[in-house]
């Protein structure tokens, strides 16, 4: 059977014993939309307190067990903006990298 749907014998065994078990015949639920746990409002005064703050920096000051991921996903929903990193000076008049060598080396 598991040759004629080409999948492996493994998932057919688990398929069946679902069936079994549970009377499960069709697909299980994929995952899906979890919810935001993230406060939107309080998100957006942080970044109106502190526009220059990288993810890092909003994520300690949200004190709140979120991932950057889900900060920067908010951000993008609000169409507000924030510092990538720190490697850049914040008002760019400074030099954008460290010297390493003479110019035009």
């Amino acid at each position: 059977m598991a040759e004629a749907l080409s999948v492996s014998e493994s998932w057919v065994r688990r398929v069946k014993q679902r069936r079994r078990e549970h009377g499960e015949r069709g697909p299980r639920p994929r995952g899906g939309f979890r919810g935001v746990k993230l406060d939107r409002a309080r998100l957006a005064a942080l970044v109106a307190d502190r526009p220059d703050a990288t993810l890092a920096e909003l994520q300690a000051r949200l004190a709140m067990p979120v991932a950057r991921s889900t900060i920067c996903k908010a951000l993008k929903a609000l169409k507000l903006s924030y510092k990538k990193s720190r490697s850049t000076p914040r008002n760019r008049t400074g030099p954008m990298s460290p010297g390493v060598g003479p110019p035009g080396g």
